[in-house]
């Protein structure tokens, strides 16, 4: 086994990937706080919305008064979810330097999700990804369902790689591998990023895993044994998975750092401050988050 990498990049995906798929909506006042705690946190990534129609998402209507309301730190990265140029126009307007564009492994699945075909959806966002490295901003790629497909079954790992060859054609810098139905096990964790791995840097590469059946924290593991030191977690496993009606969604981002710190994988995350900012937005929610680390840490506190 490889030694582990000295450090990890926790990307907390909770203000938009977490949020979006709640049934209530969130205040401005309260998603700005909840950000604002997070950046207290010692996070170097958190996404903090999404430029899609309030039609469709409507949680992430008011992405333009978060991204403009949210005090930047030095050195923290602060991405938006873009789905077309209109997208981009309005992130560019409220001040984004970090954008996300999105796609998946899976034909149907993104034929569903987007109303277009993997090939068409790569085609439209070609101008979105050129004109924003023009103007210096950074941009990530996911790619969902790459190790199955509540449509299509199982995803051959070559497959993914396919996909991940065309977002690098059109500028995309990081690549987030999505285990969007959380199916995933070590196996294929090896499989996939293994394959991946003989094209692209480790350093290119992050682990989306969802813990719906219990199997994120050991996906995470493996991926670390390989080199992967870039992981997306959402504060609190806010975020549930919509192909699996009451299972757990995202992995918890207490979860990941408990673990990694605990095996001297430093993060620069304070879990403390952390864990607060989750009991922040569980208030906010009315409901318990489901992160075990979180769950175990707050009672700590309030015993």
């Amino acid at each position: 086994m490889s030694p582990l990498p000295d450090r990890a990049i926790v990307v907390e995906v909770g203000p938009r990937d977490g949020l979006q798929s709640q049934a209530g909506l969130l205040s401005l006042d309260a998603k700005l706080g909840f950000i604002e705690r997070l950046n207290t946190t010692g996070l170097s990534v958190i996404e903090v919305g999404a430029f899609v129609s309030p039609k469709w998402v409507p949680q992430m209507a008011e992405s333009d008064e978060v991204l403009r309301g949210i005090k930047r730190l030095p050195g923290v990265r602060y991405p938006v979810l873009v789905p077309n140029e209109v997208g981009l126009d309005r992130a560019l307007a409220a001040g984004a330097r970090e954008i996300a564009v999105f796609t998946a492994a899976s034909e149907t699945f993104n034929k569903k999700n987007t109303n277009a075909g993997i090939a068409e959806s790569i085609e439209r966002f070609r101008p979105v990804t050129k004109r924003a490295r023009d103007a210096g901003v950074w941009v990530r790629g996911y790619v969902s369902t790459c190790f199955g497909c509540p449509c299509e079954g199982a995803i051959a790992p070559g497959k993914v790689l396919e996909v991940v060859n065309l977002l690098d054609g059109i500028g995309v810098e990081e690549f987030s591998i999505g285990d969007t139905i959380g199916v995933a096990h070590p196996g294929q964790i090896e499989a996939v990023f293994g394959l991946l791995m003989k094209s692209f840097p480790a350093e290119r590469l992050a682990l989306h895993a969802h813990d719906t059946r219990g199997t994120a924290l050991a996906n995470c593991y493996q991926a670390l044994t390989m080199g992967i030191s870039r992981f997306d977690t959402s504060a609190g496993g806010v975020g549930g998975c919509p192909y699996a009606p009451g299972a757990a969604g995202n992995l918890a981002t207490e979860d990941l750092v408990y673990m990694l710190e605990g095996m001297g994988v430093k993060t620069g995350v304070d879990l403390p401050t952390l864990v607060e900012a989750s009991a922040f937005l569980e208030e906010k929610l009315g409901y318990a988050l489901p992160g075990k680390a979180y769950q175990a840490l707050r009672r700590k506190k309030t015993q």
